[in-house]
């Protein structure tokens, strides 16, 4: 080594070598089949045996030129050579030193290279240590994950400090590139060596690494499916010792396609669909959805029907039984019925939609029809419904698709004609996912509901023989092109003689076998039942009531175990009005009333609530002041323009009252309704206002047997209003005697219950100034302004009592 060395330029032949980079202290095999390469191991075996061994550029060049072969190559020692058979020379040779090609000649048929050796630079020993044991640690990890490596010359190499011998070892034995390995060679400093191969081993650990995870992976995946594979094959072998095969189950599909009697349409995508099944893996994911979707499809009720009972009679009687009153809807289900005898058509697509005030029985209504038309009953709740895809469905592409709630419940129903019940359709809204009321326009349109599509099942599917049934409790959130669609059934609430027969024939039995009690142990009468709906309930329909009932029953069915722990036999308790009170504790409503006497400026109007009719008393009262009319007991914008309308009617008519013209400008008017806390709207109240305003002005007091309901125009004509019944009935419970309504309002005089019309006077008026006849005391006097008295203060009353003046007239207490 000393000889090479010592010359600073050495001429030596010249080898090209493809794919391989020789590394000093590296012995490396190849064979030489190039005519100029064995030329050149010819001329280095007769020489000192050393030969300059540099790789080419690109490895398919034959006769490469000196511009591409790499300059940087290494001086290499021949240490064997092995002529083969085919004139090819096997040469084992052993790195010696790293050396740059200074010229390239062509002499005598072979490369002849004079190279050049460059000094190794110094490096401090510190950061060859520090390099070294870097080296050493990730290399010992890149040899532990790739047993290719050959790790026996590396740990020779490494109990050497040589630094240089070291990298130049493990570079030799990476596992990279032709171009990264040339790379390193081209690099001199052992300690710039060191760091590029440490980078070049991180990096390979990582593929590494990765691979190993991606391997395990797929190991893993190839494990599952086969396993999955070899447990399907045996289980297809089991089905075919038990004569159960695939093909078998395929044409059971298809059988059952057949009798499902389902619409062509429907049956060429069940078949197509087989057939797509047919051609899949058993345990494929896709697999599984084409077998729901057919689940789907031959569990509808394609051609399935109830036998529906059409005996009127019958029907009549279960009616009666289930429900007390509600005459209109009865008559309407019985006429249904009728002409169903009469038409197998008949009937067809009716769409009913109850709507009245909570707990007056719609919705058990639904199930009282089914039971007496012999029909299946469905329900579906549409309170909060806010998905479109709830009415028809998801398509299949999404992951977890479903039909539509409305498919769901035919499913359900198993037979194409049910009734079915779509409760609280006023409750439903919408939001981003679309318009629910919109989709079940189609459903309950009776023109397009024979080929209602749902998108999961993608077929038509036929809903005119359904009997819809909806409820709510009011119309107004409910859109009109879905009203438009619907017969509309008002269901008001009901009287007190209708809840008490209710609570004697179904609420106390119903509460008897819920809490195990017996006649023997309690007994209801009429009056305590009256006083728990007079004084304990205040609603429409019996929820509330049915709730105290329960509570009456808990508190005496305690008193009934405890006797039956002493031994005694427990004595019936009579529920009456003081035990009502005795087991409920002080009532929780009071009993709205008429005044006790006569008033001035206070009149008796009625009002409708959601929870039935209520007394609405109204006053007025005059103060000096400029004109200004006060109004208050939280009174809607309707309600205040009503009062203004009144207030401008008895100014138009003040001649005709025996009031000055301008008595409105020296006089404060203050409208006030009673139980301020509780919000009041709606233009009913009209005529009881002016009643209320002309009696403070004139003085005259207002019957206190007299309640009135109305709407007031500017002219004085009566308007009609709704709720009639509902407000006649609270007139009743406050002990009025004679109730004005308008005179259009006569038509609904039927909707009043008789006995209600036996104790009643129910006068039917169409202007103010009858109004004014029936409620005031006495007839009103007219007086005319005297000219003289101008600029006075205004006499309002001409023949007004003394204890009626102005300045001390009372208001109402």
């Amino acid at each position: 080594m000393s000889e090479i060395e010592s010359r600073t330029v050495q001429r030596y032949p010249m080898v090209p070598i493809r794919d391989v980079v020789v590394f000093p202290y590296m012995m490396v095999p190849f064979v030489i089949g190039r005519a100029s390469s064995v030329l050149a191991l010819e001329r280095a075996l007769q020489t000192d045996k050393k030969i300059f061994l540099a790789t080419q550029k690109d490895a398919s060049q034959d006769n490469p030129s000196p511009k591409e072969i790499y300059q940087v190559g290494t001086v290499a020692n021949i240490v064997q050579s092995l002529k083969l058979p085919d004139g090819n020379i096997r040469v084992m040779v052993e790195g010696l030193r790293r050396a740059r090609s200074r010229q390239v000649r062509e002499a005598e048929g072979f490369f002849q290279a004079d190279v050049t050796f460059e000094p190794i630079p110094r490096v401090s020993h510190a950061k060859t240590t520090l390099l070294t044991k870097k080296l050493n640690m990730l290399f010992e990890q890149f040899a532990k994950l790739n047993p290719n490596i050959n790790y026996e010359s590396i740990v020779q190499a490494a109990r050497s400090t040589d630094a240089d011998r070291l990298s130049d070892t493990i570079a030799a034995n990476l596992p990279i590139a032709v171009e990264d390995k040339q790379a390193l060679l081209e690099e001199a400093d052992p300690a710039g060596r060191m760091e590029k191969i440490c980078e070049f081993i991180e990096i390979e650990i990582e593929k590494i690494k990765m691979d190993k995870s991606i391997q395990g992976r797929v190991r893993r995946q190839m494990e599952k499916a086969q396993r999955e594979y070899y447990l399907n094959e045996k289980i297809k072998a089991i089905q075919k010792e038990l004569g159960r095969g695939e093909k078998d189950e395929i044409e059971e599909l298809k059988k059952r396609v057949k009798e499902s009697k389902m619409p062509k349409d429907a049956e060429e995508k069940a078949l197509n669909e087989i057939r797509r099944l047919e051609q899949m893996p058993p345990m494929s994911a896709e697999s599984t959805v084409s077998r729901t979707y057919l689940d789907w499809l031959l569990a509808m009720p394609w051609k399935k029907r109830s036998r529906e009972i059409r005996d009127i009679l019958r029907a009549e009687k279960v009616l009666e039984e289930d429900h007390y009153g509600l005459e209109k809807v009865k008559e309407r289900i019985l006429e249904f019925l009728a002409v169903r005898q009469l038409s197998k058509k008949g009937g067809q697509g009716s769409i009913l939609c109850f709507v009245g005030p909570p707990g007056v029985g719609k919705t058990s209504l639904g199930r009282s029809i089914a039971r007496a038309t012999g029909r299946r009953f469905v329900r579906q709740s549409l309170g909060g419904v806010r998905d479109e895809a709830e009415i028809r469905g998801h398509r299949r592409t999404y992951i977890g698709a479903l039909p539509g709630q409305i498919i769901q419940m035919m499913k359900k129903a198993a037979a194409k004609n049910p009734v079915f019940l779509l409760d609280e359709i006023d409750k439903m809204s919408t939001d981003f996912r679309g318009d629910p009321s919109a989709a079940l326009m189609e459903v309950l349109d009776p023109e397009q509901n024979k080929e209602f599509v749902d998108h999961y099942l993608d077929s038509e599917f036929d809903l005119s023989e359904v009997l819809f049934i909806c409820t709510a409790n009011v119309l107004h959130t409910i859109p009109r092109p879905l009203q438009d669609r619907m017969e509309i059934i008002q269901i008001s609430g009901y009287t007190e003689e209708e809840k008490l027969n209710i609570a004697q024939k179904y609420l106390v039995e119903k509460q008897l076998k819920q809490k195990g009690l017996k006649t023997t142990h309690i007994g209801f009468e009429d009056e305590g039942v009256l006083e728990i709906i007079r004084r304990f309930t205040r609603e429409s329909g019996v929820r509330s009531l049915e709730r105290e009932i329960a509570n009456v029953m808990r508190k005496v069915a305690r008193k009934v175990v405890a006797a039956r722990k002493d031994k005694k036999k427990p004595a019936q308790a009579v529920i009456n009005k003081e035990m009502v009170r005795e087991l409920l504790g002080p009532p929780k409503f009071r009993r709205q009333l008429a005044s006790k006497s006569n008033e001035v400026g206070l009149a008796t109007g009625l009002a409708w609530t959601e929870v039935g009719g209520e007394v609405l008393m109204t006053e007025a009262t005059t103060m000096k002041g400029k004109g200004n009319l006060t109004l208050t007991g939280k009174l809607g914008d309707v309600m205040q323009e009503s009062v203004k309308a009144a207030f401008s009617f008895v100014r138009s008519r003040s001649g005709e009252y025996g009031l000055e013209s301008d008595f409105h400008k020296c006089k404060d008017m203050h409208v006030h309704v009673p139980e301020g806390a509780i919000p009041k709207d709606g233009p009913s109240a009209g005529i009881a206002m002016a009643t209320t305003i002309v009696s403070a002005l004139t003085g005259i007091p207002v019957r206190r047997d007299v309640a009135m309901t109305g709407e007031i125009t500017l002219r004085g004509t009566v308007l009609p209003i709704g709720g009639v019944k509902e407000k006649v009935l609270a007139a009743h419970r406050a002990g009025i005697k004679i109730v004005i309504l308008p005179k259009e309002n006569q038509k609904d005089l039927k909707d009043i219950p008789k006995s209600v019309q036996e104790e009643l006077e129910l006068v039917f008026v169409d202007s103010m100034d009858e109004v004014l006849k029936l409620s005031l005391e006495r007839p009103m006097q007219t007086q005319t302004r005297e000219d003289s008295q101008e600029g006075k203060e205004d006499k309002l009353i001409k023949q007004a009592p003394p204890q009626m003046e102005e300045t001390d007239r009372p208001g109402v207490h």
